[in-house]
C-alpha cells in the first residue's frame, strides 16, 4: 500500500528506503523490492541521457520519465525533480508541478534550495503540492557551489545548510535531501528538523537514505562517488551478454531452431506455386 505525505511528514527515525528509478523495468523492480519512494531525478540526465550535467534536462524529458516510472511502480510513493529553472518564480513552479503531478502522476515534487526558494515552497504547499527540499550539494547549481564537492565543511557554510535546512521545514516541505555534507552536520541537521531527513552521501545518521539506482547496481561507470556501495557491477555483466549475441549472430548459432516458429507445408507449398 502506497504511503502517504502525512506519513512521510512523521517518518522520524524510521530508516526508509528511496531510489532513483527513470523508466517502467527499473520503478517496477524497485517497487517488487520493497522501497518506500522512488525519486525520479535529474541525475537521468547523467546517468540515462547522457548529458554532462543535470542542467540541460528539461521539464518534458522529466515528464516522459515520471510517467514511466508511474506505471512501473503504481503503488510507490513517487517523487520528480523541478529541473532546472522550472521554478524560477511561483507561478513557473506551479506550472511545473500541476505537469508532473496531473500528467506523470507524480505524488510530489523536489526543488534544490534553502532560503532562496522559500517563498516559491510556500506557494507550492498552500496549492497544495507536496514539497520535498533538497540542501548541500545542489547538483543544478554544483559550479557556483565549486563542483561536486563535500559541502558544509567550515562553520559559515555548515550553517548556511542548518539554516537553509530549518527554513524550508518553516515554508511546509514533508522531507529535506541532505547531499555529500559530513555526517555530523547531517546529524545535527536531522536531530534539529522535525520532518524527515533524506542522506546520500551524508553518513548514517538521517531518516532516510537514498541512491541512484544505476550507481547501485553498476550501470553507470561514469566515475563512482565515495559515497556509493555497488550492490552488483551489470556493466560487465551486459557487456558479455551482448558480446555473446553479436558473436552467436555473426557465426550463425543465434537464431537456432528453438528460436524460430513452422507453418504449414501446404501453406508454404502454395505460396511457392504462387510465385512461379
Amino acid at each position: 500500500m502506497k504511503r502517504t505525505v502525512r506519513e512521510f511528514q512523521k517518518a522520524k527515525g524510521q530508516r526508509l528506503v528511496y531510489v532513483t528509478a527513470y523508466d517502467y523495468p527499473t520503478a517496477r523492480l524497485a517497487e517488487e523490492a520493497g522501497v518506500d519512494a522512488i525519486l525520479v531525478g535529474d541525475s537521468l540526465g547523467m546517468v540515462v541521457l547522457g548529458y554532462e550535467s543535470t542542467v540541460p534536462v528539461t521539464l518534458e524529458e522529466m515528464l516522459h520519465h515520471t510517467k514511466a516510472a508511474r506505471r512501473g511502480a503504481p503503488r510507490t510513493f513517487l517523487v520528480a525533480d523541478l529541473p532546472y529553472l522550472s521554478y524560477a518564480t511561483l507561478e513557473h513552479a506551479l506550472q511545473s508541478a500541476k505537469r508532473l503531478i496531473k500528467e506523470g502522476g507524480a505524488d510530489a515534487v523536489k526543488l534544490e534550495g534553502g532560503k532562496e526558494v522559500v517563498e516559491v515552497v510556500k506557494g507550492l504547499v498552500r496549492a497544495g503540492v507536496p514539497v520535498l527540499g533538497h540542501v548541500g550539494l545542489t547538483p543544478q547549481t554544483a559550479s557556483i557551489l565549486g563542483g561536486f564537492r563535500l559541502q558544509g565543511k567550515d562553520l559559515d557554510s555548515a550553517r548556511r545548510i542548518l539554516e537553509d535546512a530549518l527554513a524550508l521545514e518553516e515554508a511546509g516541505v514533508f522531507g529535506v535531501v541532505l547531499e555529500l555534507v559530513p555526517a555530523p552536520l547531517a546529524r545535527l541537521v536531522t536531530e534539529r528538523l522535525s520532518v524527515h531527513t533524506i542522506g546520500i552521501g551524508a553518513g548514517p545518521f538521517t531518516d532516510a537514505q537514498v541512491l541512484v539506482f544505476h550507481d547501485l547496481v553498476g550501470l553507470f561507470e561514469g566515475f563512482k562517488p565515495r559515497f556509493v556501495k555497488r550492490y552488483l557491477e551489470a556493466a560487465p555483466l551486459f557487456r558479455q551478454a551482448l558480446a555473446r549475441y553479436a558473436e552467436e549472430v555473426r557465426s550463425g548459432l543465434f537464431p537456432g531452431e528453438e528460436h524460430s516458429f513452422e507453418m504449414a507445408e501446404e501453406v508454404l507449398q502454395r505460396l511457392y506455386e504462387e510465385d512461379r
